[in-house]
């Protein structure tokens, strides 16, 4: 089984590497190379999931394809015959699992969307009663929905470091307050369209992060978008509020890294080949179950 972990395209002028991601300056546009590198609590573990970085590209882009019309995205194609001609030495790594983008220059922040309570919100509620100094109503449960759909802003950190909530006035100094309201109403859009589909096919967004850019003035959605990495997915069958739910996402890593108490400090530990096989098995199935294909 092919597991990529690391790109090396000596034609290619790479740029920076990411938790996941691998991206390359590819002229007017840059390269995304989705890996098989897994990071969890902001640590990159030592193994690679396999079909990893297929799904997240596979899922990203059925997702932007899906909300363009409320928002430009960053995607130019993901078929590597489209990509510059010094790419197509590369294709078998790139197949599958990378996207020619537009170039732009990323907000100071990540934008988090909540429906359901869960999470480092649901910690937070436990604490303060509120999410992000968002007030919410006494006596929620834990992944219980929430009475209607939260922004909650969040820093950027390095590898390593985890992200911090803030209010979203904060996000105002950094941003201002009409583009940070723009991004506010549509990641809720984005979000709340989502919602729908999913649902239909079974599977409850329970909350996800998303990215945006500056491009010649305008505001274009960048990054992944509604992965297994950046989303809870929950099967809707077997939702019950009041615990902790099944997940289609990474939170199967998480929990098993919590039970051999990890410090959530580099290095990862080396996991178990059944915790990996696992994961892989429900990150291939949220591609099916979302969108009716298998990883290609």
């Amino acid at each position: 089984m092919n597991i990529l972990t690391e790109t090396n395209f000596p034609e290619l002028k790479f740029l920076k590497r990411g938790k996941v991601r691998d991206i390359y300056d590819v002229g007017e546009y840059l390269l995304f190379v989705a890996t098989d590198r897994l990071s969890a609590f902001d640590v990159v573990m030592p193994q690679g999931i396999p079909f990893k970085g297929k799904v997240l590209t596979q899922i990203s882009a059925f997702w932007f394809e899906q909300t363009k019309d409320i928002i430009q995205n960053h995607v130019v194609t993901t078929n590597v015959d489209e990509f510059p001609a010094v790419c197509h030495q590369y294709r078998n790594d790139l197949q599958g699992r990378s996207m020619l983008v537009t170039k732009t220059e990323p907000l100071s922040v990540e934008c988090i969307v909540r429906g359901y309570l869960s999470g480092s919100g649901w910690l937070d509620y436990q604490e303060t009663g509120a999410i992000c100094g968002i007030p919410l109503p006494k006596g929620l449960k834990e992944s219980e929905k929430l009475p209607e759909t939260i922004f909650t802003p969040s820093t950027k950190a390095e590898i390593g470091v985890h992200d911090e909530n803030i209010p979203f006035e904060q996000m105002i100094e950094k941003e201002g307050k009409e583009r940070s309201e723009q991004v506010s109403s549509v990641t809720k859009a984005i979000f709340h369209r989502a919602s729908e589909i999913a649902e239909s096919k079974g599977i409850i967004i329970a909350d996800t992060k998303m990215e945006f850019g500056m491009k010649d003035g305008k505001l274009m959605l960048i990054d992944e978008l509604l992965t297994p990495d950046s989303s809870r997915f929950w099967p809707k069958a077997t939702y019950a509020p009041g615990k902790a739910q099944n997940s289609f996402d990474k939170q199967f890593v998480r929990d098993y890294l919590l039970s051999i108490k990890f410090n959530k400090r580099p290095p990862g530990p080396v996991m178990p080949e059944e915790i990996i096989n696992k994961t892989s098995d429900l990150y291939c199935k949220a591609v099916y179950e979302l969108t009716g294909k298998h990883v290609s």
